[in-house]
């Protein structure tokens, strides 16, 4: 492995926290005796182009310092190479962190652990998804969940999670379910009025909430929970279980599991790893060993 590690950075991430935590992980990597290199773009394209370069140059190992966002980034230019991730969460949500029990906001500790983990070369293989030509670690939505990520994306003020209650209150208000197509690898299409569907590799987004909560980031196989036709009295009771995964047990909850799922529903939006796809129809294919995580 190349001494030289690259930090991708994201200064704005959690309000800031960002900038401030990109220091003491390069002092942990500088202290254990490699060399930082840190990436910052203009935006994100110009990022993504810095760090494919870096990685086309042979750096040894990416940190992605910053929230779900960042790691997204890296995950476009390090999906399918030998260059491993390593993940410094400081960001909002941090449900790749979370997924994988790694530190989140906690900056000094996932600098140290890193770069132990690189002295002693301890690398896991984790799958990814891949849709629409985008490669993503935790969980693709569509249905009620991707239309408040709609609602909150229009919406300036207020700013970071709590614009998002107000979403999900607003559009509490005027969701109905939608008829989704379904298909599962290359099984028959299933039918069905649904208010949500997830396609989880990991087992969380927004912050902790735990949709595919049995997720597996390395068997293969994606946990594909449906939320059938809620109305909006079981949906507001259902809806705050997911924090803890209970949900599963709902009997207007299913949990399906598949390598490749295709989703038909009309006005709806994909979103994986909180970015958005486009329309959907989509088609979500599992990969398996698609990251050398750092761990």
């Amino acid at each position: 492995m190349s001494a030289e590690i690259t930090l991708l950075v994201n200064p704005t991430a959690g309000r800031g926290r960002g900038a401030h935590a990109a220091q003491p992980a390069a002092s942990a990597l500088r202290a254990a005796g490699f060399s930082v290199r840190t990436v910052v773009g203009t935006d994100a394209a110009d990022e993504l182009a810095r760090l494919r370069a870096a990685v086309r140059e042979g750096t040894g190992a990416v940190i992605a310092v910053g929230g779900d966002g960042v790691v997204s980034l890296a995950l476009q230019a390090l999906a399918g190479t030998l260059v491993p991730l390593a993940v410094v969460a400081v960001g909002t949500g941090n449900d790749f962190a979370r997924a994988l029990g790694l530190p989140v906001r906690d900056p000094a500790r996932a600098g140290r652990l890193a770069a132990e983990a690189l002295k002693e070369g301890r690398i896991r293989e984790i799958d990814l998804g891949r849709a629409a030509g985008t490669w993503y670690g935790t969980v693709l939505c569509s249905g009620f969940d991707s239309r408040v990520n709609d609602r909150g994306n229009r919406m300036r003020l207020p700013l970071g999670r709590f614009k998002y209650d107000l979403a999900i209150l607003a559009e509490l208000a005027s969701f109905r379910p939608v008829p989704y197509r379904i298909t599962l690898d290359d099984g028959p299409v299933i039918e069905t009025e649904a208010t949500l569907v997830a396609v989880g590799n990991g087992t969380s987004y927004g912050g902790g909430m735990r949709i595919c909560a049995d997720a597996e980031p390395d068997d293969g196989l994606f946990d594909v929970t449906v939320v059938g036709d809620c109305g909006r009295a079981t949906l507001l009771k259902v809806f705050p279980q997911v924090y803890k995964g209970t949900h599963l047990g709902h009997p207007k909850v299913t949990v399906h599991r598949a390598a490749k799922v295709t989703l038909e529903a009309p006005g709806l939006t994909a979103y994986a790893d909180g970015e958005p796809l486009g329309a959907l129809p989509v088609t979500a294919e599992c990969v398996g060993g698609a990251l050398r995580l750092i761990v």
